[in-house]
């Protein structure tokens, strides 16, 4: 015979799973709500801003392969439309048909040596509401030029 105080303890720990659970998809769906009022924009410096117009140009144009050079080429990159892959011939082929119209604008960045990232958000066109928000982090490569090794964004969820 199980023990009385025992199942009230499991029926307590499942009530107790079930309205944390609960109260997790309630505060991620909020989390993923566009923020009343946007963080501001900051400028970039010429060498991190030349990552987010090169993207934006290859997104706009449809380019898998101008896309693909933008991410770091002898390492596992974790490119945002496939799981992590090795080279730039894979990016190019995750991104492949992908593309259409896009605005990126910065809200946070840093470098610490070759090591670097950007926090933005993104918008079909400049100066329409944010749809969404994104985080590049970035190697700098021999070329002193700044790459993609991880590229991570989440659309904000359409109102009704």
């Amino acid at each position: 015979m199980i023990p009385q105080r025992f199942v009230i303890g499991v029926l307590m720990l499942t009530a107790f799973a079930e309205a944390t659970a609960v109260t997790s998809v309630f505060a991620r769906a909020a989390a993923q709500q566009p923020p009343a009022r946007p963080e501001p924009s900051v400028e970039l410096p010429a060498a991190l801003a030349r990552v987010l117009t090169d993207y934006e140009t290859a997104w706009r144009n449809r380019d898998a392969a101008a896309l693909a050079r933008l991410f770091a080429d002898d390492r596992v990159v974790v490119p945002n439309a496939c799981a992590p892959v090795s080279g730039r011939a894979a990016v190019e082929r995750c991104y492949a048909g992908s593309g259409g119209a896009l605005s990126l604008r910065a809200i946070a960045y840093g470098t610490d040596g070759a090591l670097g990232y950007i926090i933005g958000a993104y918008a079909p066109q400049k100066g329409e509401p944010d749809g969404g928000k994104f985080t590049l982090t970035l190697l700098k490569g021999s070329d002193d030029r700044w790459l993609i090794v991880s590229d991570m964004d989440r659309s904000y969820p359409r109102k009704p």
